[in-house]
């Protein structure tokens, strides 16, 4: 060897230890490359292990053994995570990479190859979900294999498990709010590693076609939602089976499973800190409810906002109108959520059955000719044309969340008074762009997130929250995967 290629391979390891692992003084450090340890007689010789491990091999046993051997118990500060081990492989030879792990989930040697896991099967429309063992394949190009850590349910799994009137697509894993970490990932796939927070997304962004592009537009062509697709874009397969035989995913997601594969566009990778239990639940309704607010109807300050519909949609909007101080209505049906309105800072509440004249003149009446902005979250063809009626003529604006019927009528003659119509699609978020910055809003106690988790169920345990939420007990349900 020559002095100059010495050079080089000292400095590589040097970097490895001051650059990467920055062992503090008195660390006990164990070194992979002069013939490896055993696992054993090193936590013997360490009390438990090291603090410090650096792997120069490139031997895939090594790099699993100098991970194992770091203590578990060597934590470094962290504001949500109190025994939280920094633990570094530093491989010269096969990765190429560093990765830095946390105690949420330790390197599986499953890169590669198929993953037996449990998950939640649908196997007919409306029948209680069985959990079964079930094969997970590899990610293939742009795919991503993602352990999940906490899932929860929201009202579209149900309304799909229910499937009246749309395709029956069985047996299916179902399952689209969760956060997990990266096991593995496929050709192509650089924004993502092994070791990193994600949240999957119903929805997707590949960055590339003209509405991810575009600053207006979170409506991907590539990975926007489709309800009827059980299988991946790559090749049209699914990457789920049981004995061979394949299961279906759902919207590209499909987070009843303790181990699923997402396609890269369609994962949002967020700071390692925020609280997987507690994040997870911004996957759908909630990012969407709040996005209404604050990127598309904009109230200002002062402003008097109505909303149609008390589920994670509507109640997502509170944080925003509270903090504008401004009249908020919520127009609701059922009579006894009136209390779980108050707590997320309504300050009226109207029961549309509780008039004998309709429920946008009831509003226009308490408001001096209408709302500033109304915000209708529940589908109801009735409820937004009169979320659309009640706002102000000549400046009033309403946000359609929900998906029209296709039959759906509007006055067109109140499209003539001056009044604004919008829709969005989940709150106007460009899933890996935008998600971000949600989870640090929540990071930054700017957005509360606690107070839609009502119930909390283990894994086995999860048509319990199918009953919650069925019989409204529940705003959001968290399902611990690993028991």
């Amino acid at each position: 060897m020559s002095n100059t290629a010495g050079r080089v391979i000292r400095r590589k390891g040097f970097g490895a230890t001051v650059n990467v692992a920055k062992p503090t003084k008195g660390s006990t450090v164990a070194v992979f490359g002069l013939g490896a340890v055993g696992l054993v007689l090193i936590a013997e010789m360490t009390n438990g292990g090291v603090d410090r491990s650096i792997e120069c091999t490139g031997s895939t046993e090594a790099m699993i053994s100098a991970f194992e051997c770091v203590h578990d118990s060597r934590a470094f500060p962290s504001s949500h995570t109190n025994n939280c081990t920094q633990k570094v492989l530093n491989t010269t030879k096969a990765l190429k990479s560093q990765f830095i792990f946390r105690a949420q989930g330790k390197m599986t040697n499953k890169a590669g190859q198929v993953i037996r896991c449990k998950a939640a099967v649908a196997w007919e429309a409306g029948k209680p979900l069985e959990i079964e063992d079930v094969e997970v394949a590899p990610p293939q190009k742009f795919e991503v294999r993602v352990k999940i850590h906490y899932t929860s349910l929201c009202h579209t799994d149900v309304y799909f498990w229910e499937a009246k009137g749309q395709n029956l697509i069985f047996p299916r894993i179902l399952g689209h709010e969760a956060g997990g970490i990266v096991e593995s990932v496929g050709e192509g796939v650089t924004d993502l590693a092994p070791g990193d927070h994600v949240l999957p997304v119903f929805t997707g962004e590949c960055k590339k076609c003209a509405h991810c592009k575009s600053k207006e537009s979170n409506l991907c062509d590539l990975l926007r939602i489709n309800t009827d697709r059980g299988v991946m874009i790559h090749d049209q397969k699914s990457r789920f089976s049981i004995k061979g035989e394949p299961i279906f995913h759902f919207v590209g997601t499909s987070t009843f499973s303790q181990y699923t594969v997402v396609h890269v566009g369609c994962l949002a990778k967020i700071n390692p800190d925020a609280p997987l239990d507690k994040v997870c639940v911004l996957g759908c309704e909630i990012s969407t409810g709040f996005g209404a607010i604050v990127n598309v109807a904009k109230p200002k300050k002062g402003s008097t906002v109505a909303v149609f519909g008390l589920g994670a949609v509507g109640l997502a909007k509170e944080p925003e109108c509270v903090v504008l101080q401004g009249l908020l209505v919520w127009i609701q049906i059922l009579s006894d959520v009136n209390k779980v309105a108050k707590k997320f800072g309504v300050t009226e509440f109207v029961n549309p059955e509780g008039h004998n004249k309709p429920v946008h003149e009831v509003i226009s009446d308490m408001t001096e000719g209408g709302v500033d902005i109304s915000v209708e979250c529940t589908g109801s063809t009735d409820a937004m044309i009169s979320a659309f009626e009640c706002v102000h003529d000549g400046w009033g604006v309403a946000v359609l969340v929900e998906v029209p019927h296709e039959d759906a009528v509007s006055n067109t003659y109140k499209l003539r008074s001056e009044r604004t119509l919008k829709s969005t699609f989940f709150g106007n978020y460009k899933p890996r762009s935008d998600i971000p910055s949600v989870v640090e809003k929540y990071m930054n106690k700017e957005l509360k997130l606690e107070k839609f988790i009502t119930h909390q169920v283990p894994f086995s345990k999860i048509n319990k929250a199918f009953k919650y939420m069925r019989e409204g007990e529940s705003i959001r349900c968290v399902i611990k995967m690993e028991e």
